[in-house]
């Protein structure tokens, strides 16, 4: 099947040439070359959606459940007005109640909908509202029991479940987020099943590498009992993380993903490192030792991705849970990520000197700090074989934040020091809009260097490919 893509008419909610420029000549060539990427095939490999959707291809349940309650691009926009998450249906830690009816929370939902004028999830989120549901109003609370109705009948359809989705979207891969604890009983379980679709985990071992994560010295005793591996020791404790980061390539993993504060990193001696292992080990231990830790990790990561293959994905620069209050009440990644500002040149300089030169090595740095694009990350790109740029990320996957990303990284870095465009989602709806979005974006930047003649139009066409797809495909392995 190929990709939903809304037909080239005019439509209240996607206007086909929205991003695009406003003069008529570079327009015409941004549609051109639009045309031209429109339906390439989509890689996801950096995504947060559940494997069960896939493992037991069930319907969705309703509505709320698909765009509101999984989703903190949309909750947090809602939170941030003053309507409480419990309200939203968003899960408490402790199981206390919240709203279990999915028509009042979407009726909330609708009745804000305004909240997202000029936003990035508006976007999307109009993007899936006409081209899965047909949608040709915008949501709001004059109609939220008509949309509702009109969602709920699709979903209970065999071709809204999420591997016919999947293939109608045309995913050719897409990557999920584990931790290192994880049995993978979701990736076995489809596994088994015989589907053709091309679901991998990610290797995400934050949980047995920060000493400041809840619960650590139980996780590590938990890693020691899954591997075999006494994790009391540092020797024993980097084979640990050798066999789980072996086991995660069982189910496809090409990829780990390390959401550190900062993006400091170290190359202790290993006596050095041993004794600090044993602090860590023991607790509890100092901010500094902590933090110190976590980049003696990074680089361990990076020795052993020279190893084993696995792809390096740095998230720096993100002072996450920010929000006490509602990382008690509702736990991790509930939209109170917050950016810092970011040192990549000093604090990344331990790991680069110890593999940075290795072009085998692929180190993709992301971050949520904007200034630090042309300053420090697009030279870093520019000169370090092991070294490559994820796109804006977060909420800074967005129409400006690209575009920025865009005039302050590209002279530096080059494209070809990009991995291209991987999306953030949890909310499955979402991926085919934000991919046309990055698209759209992606030709109206060139269609601009066209226009200045700066390319030729042909090698913009390769360019758009390589950044709607080529350039994901070959960092991540895929």
């Amino acid at each position: 099947m190929t990709p939903l893509r809304l037909p080239r008419a005019e439509n209240r909610l996607c206007h086909p040439d929205r991003l695009f420029p406003a003069a008529e000549t570079t327009r015409a060539i941004a549609r051109r070359l639009y045309d031209s990427v429109a339906g390439l095939p989509i890689i996801s490999p950096h995504g947060h959606t559940d494997p069960r959707w896939y493992a037991e291809n069930e319907p969705f349940p309703d509505p709320a459940k698909l765009f509101v309650v999984p989703d903190h691009y949309v909750f947090r926009m809602l939170y941030a007005q003053g309507l409480r998450m419990e309200d939203l249906g968003v899960p408490t830690r402790d199981g206390s109640p919240v709203e279990t009816d999915p028509r009042a929370i979407w009726r909330r939902f609708a009745a804000h909908y305004h909240l997202f004028r000029g936003t990035p999830t508006r976007l999307w989120l109009d993007h899936a509202f006409a081209s899965l549901f047909g949608f040709e109003e915008r949501l709001s609370a004059a109609n939220a029991d008509a949309t509702y109705d009109i969602v709920a009948r699709a979903l209970a359809q065999p071709a809204y479940r999420p591997r016919a989705l999947f293939e109608t979207f045309g995913i050719e891969a897409i990557a999920t987020t584990e931790g290192a604890l994880d049995e993978l009983n979701w990736h076995a379980m489809l596994k088994a099943s015989g589907w053709k679709g091309r679901v991998v985990t990610t290797y995400r071992p934050d949980a047995v590498v920060d000493p400041e994560f809840e619960g650590f010295a139980g996780n590590l005793a938990k890693l020691g009992a899954i591997t075999g591996e006494d994790t009391a020791t540092w020797s024993g404790y980097l084979e640990a993380h050798r066999k789980r980061r072996a086991f995660f390539k069982t189910y496809g993993a090409t990829a780990s993903d390390h959401g550190h504060a900062s993006a400091r990193t170290a190359n202790l001696p290993k006596a050095d490192a041993e004794r600090l292992f044993a602090k860590v080990a023991a607790g509890p231990v100092t901010a500094e030792e902590a933090d110190l830790f976590r980049g003696q990790m990074l680089t361990e990561m990076a020795k052993m991705s020279l190893d084993d293959g696995l792809v390096l994905q740095i998230h720096p620069g993100s002072r996450r849970n920010h929000n006490r209050a509602v990382f008690e009440r509702f736990g991790r990644d509930m939209g109170a990520d917050i950016p810092g500002g970011t040192d990549y040149v000093t604090a990344l300089k331990p790991l680069l000197d110890a593999v940075g030169n290795e072009p085998n090595l692929t180190v993709i740095l992301f971050t949520l700090d904007e200034t630090a694009y042309s300053r420090e990350l697009a030279p870093l790109a520019g000169h370090y074989p092991a070294l490559r740029l994820g796109p804006p990320w977060w909420f800074f996957d967005s129409v400006e934040g690209m575009k920025r990303f865009k005039e302050q990284a590209i002279e530096t870095a080059g494209f070809y020091n990009t991995v291209g465009f991987n999306d953030d989602t949890r909310a499955f709806p979402s991926i085919p809009a934000r991919h046309d979005v990055a698209r759209r974006v992606d030709c109206a930047h060139l269609a601009e260097l066209v226009a200045d003649h700066r390319l030729d139009e042909d090698e913009a066409a390769d360019l758009a490919a390589d950044l709607a797809y080529h350039l994901a495909k070959k960092a991540y392995r895929l």
